[in-house]
Parts: C-alpha cells; sequence; structure tokens
C-alpha cells in the first residue's frame, strides 16, 4: 500500500465519521435538536457538508490516480527514411507530420519545501475536520424524558413561552416582579429543566430556562442578559443553573451584582471568589452525586458569601436536577427522583422568597 493509498483512505474515514457523527446526533436526540440554541442545527449541517465535500473530493482524488496508473505509456515518435518523406528545404529533415501532437514536456518539480509545506497543511486540516467530526457527537444533547416533556405543556396556572433563546414559564394569575434565570448543565436538552422549575413558576415567580450555544452555558456567558431585558416588568432577578450553566450563572452573577439579587446553584460552584458579592446565595446538591461532588460544594464554601444557604438533598445525584435519564460519572441514587426533586424545587423557592423579599 503507498503514501497515497493510505492518504485517501485516511480522508474517506474522515469524511465517513463527518456525515455520521451529525447522523447519530440526529438519530438519538432528533427530537431535541430543533428546541436547542440554533447553533447545535448549524454544526450538524456543517459537519455533514464537510463530510459530503470531502468524500467526493476524495473520489476525484482516488479516480485521477487510477487514471494516471492505467493510462499507456507514451510511444516515441519514429523517423521514416528520406526516401519515403518529401524533401524539405533543408538537406536531411523530414518535414513534420500537420497532425502530429507536440511532445509533452514534463512538469517542473516543485521545490521541496513547498511540497512539505503542502503535505503539512493538508495533514492539519484533515486533523481539524477530525476534530470537527468528534465535537459533533460529543455535543450531543442529552434528550428531556416525558417528565420533563408533560411539565412543557401549558395549562390555567402556567404558560409555556418557546422562543429562539429560551424557554419561559409565566404565570397566569398575576404580573410576577421576580424572576429566575437559568442555564441548563452542559449539553443538557434545555426542556430537560421544565419538571424542575415549573413548580417556581406555579408559585408565581417568572422563569427563563435558556438555550445556550451549543449546549454550552460559558459559550455565551452574558446570555441572563438579554433574557432579563426581555421582561421588564420584573423587577428583582436571581440566576441560576446546574453544574456548568450554575457555573456561568455565578459569574454573571459576579459581574453585575448591581442587576442580579441572587443565585441559585444546582449541584454547582462558582469559578472564582465571591465572598464580598452583594447577593443571595444558595447551593442545593446530591449527596451521592458523582460529578459535582459533596468534597466540590464543600470546597466551594470558601468562595461564596458567608449567608449562602447550602441544602444537600440525601440520596440525589447529579441528573436528579434536570430529567434526562442517567449521566456517565454519576453516582447511583438512593431516594426516587420524585422525592429528591421536591426537596430541590423546596430550596429553590426559598431562594426565590428571600430575593422576593428583598
Amino acid at each position: 500500500m503507498t503514501r497515497r493509498t493510505t492518504w485517501l483512505g485516511l480522508r474517506a474515514l474522515v469524511g465517513l465519521a463527518l456525515l455520521a457523527a451529525p447522523a447519530w446526533v440526529l438519530a438519538t436526540a432528533g427530537g431535541a435538536v430543533p428546541h436547542q440554541h440554533w447553533t447545535l442545527g448549524a454544526l450538524l449541517a456543517v459537519s455533514a457538508l464537510a463530510g459530503v465535500a470531502l468524500l467526493v473530493a476524495t473520489a476525484l482524488a482516488w479516480r485521477r490516480d487510477r487514471r494516471r496508473a492505467t493510462a499507456p505509456p507514451a510511444t516515441p515518435s519514429t523517423s521514416t527514411s528520406s526516401a519515403d518523406t518529401p524533401r524539405s528545404g533543408v538537406t536531411g529533415a523530414s518535414a513534420p507530420s500537420p497532425d502530429a501532437e507536440p511532445a509533452a514536456r514534463p512538469e517542473p518539480a516543485r521545490p521541496r519545501g513547498r511540497r512539505v509545506l503542502r503535505a503539512t497543511g493538508a495533514g492539519v486540516g484533515l486533523a481539524l475536520l477530525a476534530v470537527l467530526a468528534a465535537a459533533t457527537a460529543w455535543l450531543r444533547p442529552f434528550p428531556a424524558t416525558d417528565a420533563a416533556l408533560d411539565a412543557l405543556r401549558g395549562d390555567d396556572a402556567v404558560e409555556v413561552r418557546e422562543s429562539a433563546g429560551w424557554y419561559a414559564f409565566v404565570p397566569r394569575d398575576a404580573e410576577p416582579t421576580t424572576g429566575l434565570v437559568y442555564s441548563p448543565g452542559a449539553r443538557v436538552d434545555v426542556r430537560a429543566t421544565a419538571a424542575v422549575l415549573r413548580p417556581l413558576a406555579e408559585a408565581g415567580y417568572l422563569v427563563v430556562a435558556l438555550k445556550e450555544p451549543l449546549g454550552i452555558a460559558l459559550t455565551s456567558p452574558g446570555q441572563s442578559a438579554s433574557a432579563m431585558a426581555a421582561f421588564d416588568g420584573v423587577e428583582r432577578w436571581a440566576v441560576g443553573g446546574h453544574s456548568l450553566g450554575g457555573v456561568a450563572a455565578s459569574s454573571f452573577a459576579a459581574a453585575h451584582d448591581d442587576e442580579v439579587d441572587g443565585l441559585l446553584l444546582h449541584a454547582s460552584y462558582p469559578l472564582g471568589d465571591m465572598v464580598d458579592a452583594d447577593l443571595v446565595v444558595a447551593s442545593v446538591s446530591g449527596s451521592e452525586d458523582g460529578l459535582t461532588t459533596p468534597a466540590d460544594v464543600d470546597a466551594s464554601r470558601a468562595d461564596l458569601p458567608a449567608a449562602t444557604t447550602f441544602t444537600q438533598v440525601d440520596g440525589a445525584v447529579h441528573a436528579f436536577f434536570a430529567d434526562y435519564g442517567p449521566q456517565p460519572g454519576d453516582g447511583t441514587p438512593t431516594v426516587p427522583r420524585e422525592e429528591a426533586r421536591a426537596e430541590i424545587v423546596a430550596a429553590s423557592l426559598a431562594l426565590l422568597d428571600e430575593v422576593a423579599a428583598g
């Protein structure tokens, strides 16, 4: 097998991976994709188009190589005797045939440095495309379960609004004056938060669950501001989130403590020191969480205001803070999900009650 054949084989494999990644995401979480931030759908399209383009280019290159390999070798032109050829004006010279093709000139060899540079660039480009395929597969959202989807249905108590940037749970009985902007955990279907957040709206609070770019809250740490601006009737705001979403929310709250009154951390912790932040803070965690462990939460105490309320839900795991099924690396729950959810909701309501009270 030649180097050229190996190279074309690698290109074909990467092209197939670029097509397979979005196909797998759509096959296993396709119902979630239209309800996430538009960047996820764009990533799937870019991966698929890149795969098609790479496979077509590879097929054309392979076809050219096959033609060159099977082409007959060029035959040198034979000279005819002077007796059979009309004389030209020059003695001993035969007149060229009018149909004769000019002899092919050999292509000049490229300088070695240029060849090495071109090969290096092609290798780096193929590696980047392989990373694109891997990232596309990795960013597959954990899709919401039926319990979460049921909580997305509006009724006489709560109106559920979906927009390009978020889901909003709006109380119908009165105009809410206190609200929560919530960031889901990394790669978690935004709809999976519904069963935890809807009870907060039933208690009279506006709740906005963000659709994060590519499902990663830290890709747009200022996103909460746009949601707050869209509901100008709300006078007091808390921000919060689950896991990495809580990390992003804590950074936003620390940078905007003149606009934000509270911070709600679900199985999460801040990125840095927030001890002096003028905020009402609640940290709610699970005793069996394998991702944001009890040790992680204990370590965060040094970075949060002294008055922070810490609630540990006995038997709860990381995936109990939203409804998206089990998560790799998580612990084993020792309590029913519904029982843990009730404690999570109660601790979250206590935070919003304190924010509303000023």
